[in-house]
């Protein structure tokens, strides 16, 4: 072969790096979480909603607020090519929620419970249990301004662990208060940090007057001292906030849910007001928030809206994932109820023709379908059989075609005797294969 006609050497693509392909039998495991998820949003009342993964970039500046690590570092945007329109990745889906909420007057008849599951986008260092292409499950209650409504969302999430059979979980709830308090504990923050101001690391004195909240946040091991002695939001609170916050914690002591007061829980949005919490672990390192959310009663305003009351949580569906795994209580993947053995092609449109009956009926069938070089042995059809964790083979030998038949093998009861069915009743037996799996 000369050079001219040597094929060409075709680069391997790959998957952008934080952006993971699901596979089987992973997939099955995401697929049980998110149908819990929709059991529970059921007996809640809460209603589906589905937002564009791309929004205008503005969206999040005015609704995230433009000195957070979100906008300012993290978030993918770029330049529509065809009308110079500035759009974002979505990084988080609550501005997008709310964005829809306005455009079309969705709280006309009054209040709405909404959730939503899909991708988020960040630019950052992919690590475990954080990457640069993420989902969440978000609940949001939009119109709705009592503390109850903090407290429901909360006993939701706190549902779905127990169900889930999440241990090793805490609530960690504390109160941002109003504006108005806010800037009182703002200028103290201020006041404080400033008589410490040769502590501070650069990211610290860059945020030091344009969002002194976000200084508690910080990790750097050299502030914590300082981080630690600052002035409690708590302590600026008026009656009115102290009230709903006791409100939620009423509601959640009456059901018995456990839970602490984190003075320093601050959340990376602007939008937050009154109620913020989260639920964490010390299982998974760093990235031990599991479920964050809190009130946001003035996003609505912020993104061209009417005054409106609001508040919702998000779940990193990776992270709930992982610590099932790491707790080892993940539920495996369903298996087959029964594998098809076909040793003749020319039989597949008889057999084909019975197992859409079987699958009309709900039974799930995998078929051995054949290769180039046609349908494998016996062998090794019973082999992929029994690797396929199907509990039942389907044997459509020719003697038993002939007769109208097919063989029922068990695979996983040793001592359970094989069964001669008849094709034509297939809708009578159909059900046999699922009780007995």
């Amino acid at each position: 072969m000369n050079e001219k006609t040597a094929p060409r050497k075709v680069e391997k693509l790959l998957a952008v790096k934080g952006m993971n392909d699901i596979l089987p039998p992973d997939s099955a495991r995401w697929e049980a979480l998110e149908e819990r998820v929709r059991q529970l949003m059921r007996r809640f009342a809460y209603e589906n909603v589905r937002t564009p993964i791309v929004e205008p970039t503005a969206l999040f500046v005015r609704g995230l607020g433009e000195v957070t690590d979100i906008v300012e570092k993290e978030m993918y945007s770029f330049e529509d090519r065809l009308n110079g329109e500035q759009l974002t990745l979505r990084p988080e889906n609550t501005a997008g929620v709310v964005r829809a909420a306005i455009e079309h007057s969705l709280l006309y008849n009054g209040g709405k419970r909404l959730y939503y599951m899909g991708p988020m986008f960040r630019h950052e260092r992919p690590q475990r249990g954080r990457y640069r292409q993420f989902h969440q499950i978000g609940a949001e209650a939009l119109g709705f301004g009592g503390g109850e409504v903090d407290a429901e969302l909360i006993l939701m999430a706190h549902a779905l662990w127990q169900e889930l059979g999440l241990t090793d979980v805490v609530l960690q709830i504390n109160s941002l208060g109003q504006p108005a308090e806010r800037n009182q504990h703002r200028a103290a923050l201020i006041a404080h940090f400033t008589a410490h101001h040769d502590v501070l690391d650069e990211e610290a004195k860059r945020r030091l007057h344009a969002n002194p909240l976000r200084l508690l946040d910080s990790k750097n091991p050299a502030m914590q001292a300082v981080i630690e002695a600052a002035p409690r939001l708590l302590d600026f609170l008026g009656e009115e906030s102290k009230r709903h916050l006791k409100g939620v914690t009423d509601v959640l002591d009456a059901n018995g849910v456990a839970y602490q007061i984190n003075p320093r829980l601050v959340r990376g949005m602007d939008y937050y007001n009154l109620t913020v919490f989260e639920f964490v672990t010390t299982r998974l390192g760093s990235q031990g928030t599991i479920c964050a959310g809190g009130r946001y009663d003035y996003l609505f305003e912020q993104v061209g809206g009417k005054p409106t009351p609001a508040v919702g949580w998000a779940i990193g569906i990776e992270r709930v994932l992982e610590l099932l795994k790491e707790q080892g209580s993940l539920d495996a993947a369903a298996p087959v109820d029964a594998y098809a053995i076909v040793p003749d092609a020319a039989a597949l449109p008889t057999v084909m023709a019975c197992l859409q009956c079987l699958r009309t009926a709900g039974v799930s069938v995998l078929m051995h379908a054949s290769g180039a070089e046609g349908m494998a042995s016996m062998k090794a059809q019973f082999k992929r059989a029994d690797a396929s964790g199907a509990h039942f083979a389907l044997v459509f030998g020719a003697n038993e075609l002939a007769q109208g038949q097919v063989t029922l093998k068990p695979l996983r009861k040793a001592d359970a005797p094989q069964q001669t069915l008849a094709l034509a009743q297939a809708l009578q037996w159909a059900q046999s294969l699922q009780s007995n799996a």
